[in-house]
């Protein structure tokens, strides 16, 4: 993995980072790279409330708050951003000033990577819309100035499309720090996270995939702008 001068990740929900990317962004912090995380909502409208029930819908936000601030403790990234944006709603937002917003972030962090979801290829309209956005966002700088943007893509077939992911990390040693990574979403993976322990202690193969490696396409920013 190439040692980066700044990575900015952006993801529309408390735990979009946890699943497909937290050994990635750990293998970064680790090396020593800053990280700022944009988190644009809180995930308040989600239907898992913990398991047992540790929230109901007026205290969810909250608890999706503290969950988000110690999974990026956990992940090492002290420049943690809430856009405050409401739940579901990302792709009906003001794209232009979604597009503003990010763009100034791009601006003042100056990253050499953005990591974000791959718009089209990320199966929840906020994914998509968030995707789509920071791609517009990079393209309003000059070509010379655009950082790079490994997007992280998981609809069924989409490598029939896409093709096969240039990006493929190895973040087995940070498999046990992943997991807690997502366990610290307690409202959300309660109910899924000694499911996928006892799997990947079994040999589970698609277990082990999911928590060892990490894939992602490098964006095409310079087309179609």
């Amino acid at each position: 993995m190439l040692l980066e001068q700044h990575v900015l990740v952006i993801f529309p929900h408390p735990d979009d980072e946890a699943f497909g990317v937290a050994g990635t962004i750990l293998s970064h912090t680790q090396a020593g790279t800053p990280v700022t995380y944009v988190c644009l909502t809180l995930g308040e409208m989600g239907r898992n409330m913990g398991r047992p029930l540790i929230a109901n819908r007026e205290t969810l936000p909250a608890i999706r708050k503290r969950e988000l601030e110690e999974a990026a403790r956990l992940l090492g990234i002290t420049d943690l951003r809430r856009f405050g944006m409401r739940d579901k709603t990302v792709e009906f937002t003001d794209q232009i000033a979604l597009q503003s917003r990010l763009f100034d972030v791009i601006e003042e962090v100056d990253p050499s990577l953005i990591i974000t979801f791959y718009p089209g290829y990320a199966v929840h309209p906020d994914h998509d819309a968030t995707g789509a956005a920071v791609i517009q966002a990079v393209q309003r700088l000059p070509k010379e100035s655009r950082p790079k943007v490994h997007a992280f893509a998981f609809s069924n077939g989409c490598e029939k499309i896409l093709g096969e992911p240039d990006i493929v990390n190895d973040i087995s040693p940070f498999t046990a720090q992943k997991l807690k990574v997502i366990e610290a979403h307690t409202s959300q993976t309660a109910g899924m996270i000694e499911a996928m322990k006892q799997g990947y202690k079994a040999g589970d193969k698609n277990m082990i995939e999911r928590l060892t490696v990490e894939r992602f396409w490098t964006y095409p920013v310079d087309e179609g702008d």
